[in-house]
This record gives C-alpha cells, structure tokens and sequence, in this order.
C-alpha cells in the first residue's frame, strides 16, 4: 500500500491582505503569494478584475477554511465612470458597443443616487463569473454567445458622488456580497441616457479588514532578494494577520485546554460561564489565544463544525 503524499511547502497560516496591481489577476496573484510564502495552501476571498487595483485578502494554510466570512463581508470602492461609452465588458478592456455625445450635469448623476441605495436588482455583466448552465458568463461571452443572465438583488449600504468632470465622475460605494461595480457604471449611463463604464476601480476594504493593513507586491517582491531563506521567510510571516481576525464579527467562546482537546477530537463540549450564550448558529472558539474550532452553540453545547490545528 502506498504511503499518502506529503504536502508541498510549508504548513504556515494566516491571512496576507494585498494590495494587488493593475494588470495582475486574482488567481496570479494567489499563485504568486503560495510561491513566495512557499505554503501548503492558499485561497482568496473574493477576486479582483485584472483591470482593477487594492485589497485582494489572501489565505494561507488553515485560513482558507475562513475564507466564507471574509466573502461574506461588506466591501468598498472607488471607482471612475468614463462618460459617453458603454462597453462589452463594461469597463476599458471591451469593445465599445454604444456611444453618445450627450454628459450628464452633476445634478443629474446626484439625482439618480438614491435608485441604487439599498436593496437592488442588479443584472451582472456578461463577462463575469456567474454560472450558466455550468458554464462561466466571461466563457461564453468570448466564444461570441450573449447571454441572458438573471437579475439578483444586491445590497448598496452607501453611495457617494466624490467629483465630477465633464466626461466622467469619481464615486465610493460600501456595499454587500455579490455586487458588480461594473453593472452599476454601466446602469447609471444607461439612466443617464450617456453611456458609460468603469475607467478605474480600487478596493479599498473588504470587511473586517482595514486599508492601512495592506501589504503592496512590490514590497513582498522585494524580499526574493534576501538570500538567507529563514530570514526571508521570517520576514514574509510576519507580515500576516492571525486567522481568528476573520472571524471578527463572530461571538467568541475561551476554552480550556481541557475542552479545546476534547473539540479537536470531535467531541462537543458544555458551555459554561456568566456570559456564555445559550444558542448561537455561529461561533469561533478559541484556547490561550488561538483559534481552535468554528460551531454552534445549542441546547447549552458547543459543537464544532470546522477544526483547526
């Protein structure tokens, strides 16, 4: 009987929260920061378009079994609208498909602002990585096919008008999981009746994630140069966030060392304690600091449901 195959690289985890450049995919990127950390595994939570920039969270090891919550997390940009054309792709990579000379007065690009606030129907563009079918959208839409894609409702938590010039405007949206940036540029032309599409897009925060947490590539690149692996190595791991940073917005459990070994084994162990919850769908437990399981709380038992080394 053959032996298991040991992992390649090294069993390291946390979160790297990148500051991805233009012209550099999500999945390059993730690539990238695998080879560098040289690490057993590695994830994203939630891609960036090439022709986009900023917060790209990356997960190494054990931390891609967060990677959910992160997902699931509100996010926000800023992002330029270039009057007067609407594209394939909605943004400078497409074909331009529809044009106009009309440009909208400042006035007008406020007035619309409160139709895309809140919960709205959004319809996703055709080079997106929504599944139809089975196949992705950006597939087929390359293959020639235009698609009908359903419309789904997205969450817009705020929308600002930052600046606005003749041929285009500057605007900041916080909004929620599955929101397509490009589709608001492309419906507010539309509305508009001038045409448009995204001409730059920055993250800025992916929550619970801050901006100032952002490590540029560059600055990871950097290091290659240090010939003494340990050294390099030690260098890069300091640059990562503990897993349990991810779970943020989660209610917390302490362990024992006691219960927290009874957890790894399975087992569910009795929550005890003032202020301990009686019944919670999600919580992260956690021993001496380090993050031991995610579970539910019922019936005065947590019981763990993902388990960490």
């Amino acid at each position: 009987m053959s032996k298991p195959r040991k992992p390649k690289g090294r069993p390291v985890s946390g979160w790297l929260i990148l500051d991805k450049p233009v012209d550099f995919g999500s999945t390059e990127a993730v690539s990238k920061i695998k080879w560098l950390f040289n690490a057993q595994k590695a994830g994203h939570a939630g891609t960036l378009d090439p022709l986009a920039s900023g917060m790209l969270p990356i997960a190494l090891g054990d931390a891609t079994k967060t990677v959910p919550y992160v997902m699931d997390g509100r996010k926000i940009y800023e992002f330029t609208v270039t009057w007067g054309e609407q594209r394939s792709t909605d943004d400078l990579e497409g074909e331009v498909i529809e044009s106009s000379d009309k440009r909208p007065a400042e006035q007008d690009i406020r007035d619309i602002l409160p139709n895309y606030t809140g919960v709205i129907s959004q319809i996703p563009p055709q080079f997106s990585a929504i599944k139809i079918a089975g196949e992705r959208a950006y597939d087929l839409a390359r293959g020639g096919e235009v698609v009908e894609i359903p419309s789904r409702e997205v969450e817009i938590f705020r929308l600002t008008l930052l600046g606005a010039e003749k041929n285009c405007a500057h605007f900041e949206v916080e909004c929620g999981k599955g929101t397509y940036v490009r589709a608001l540029a492309r419906d507010f032309g539309v509305d508009l009746g001038c045409f448009g599409h995204i001409s730059n897009l920055r993250r800025t925060f992916v929550a619970p994630f801050a901006e100032e947490k952002m490590v540029p590539l560059a600055d990871l690149v950097a290091l290659e140069s240090v010939e003494d692996r340990d050294e390099r190595l030690a260098a890069l791991d300091a640059l990562l966030f503990d897993t349990v940073e991810a779970l943020s917005d989660l209610p917390h459990l302490p362990l024992s060392e006691d219960q927290a070994y009874r957890i790894r084994m399975g087992n569910p162990v009795i929550v005890r304690g003032r202020d301990a919850p009686l019944e919670a769908p999600e919580v992260y437990a956690t021993a001496k600091g380090r993050l031991v399981a995610i579970g539910d709380i019922a019936q005065g038992e947590f019981r763990p449901k993902r388990v960490f080394g």
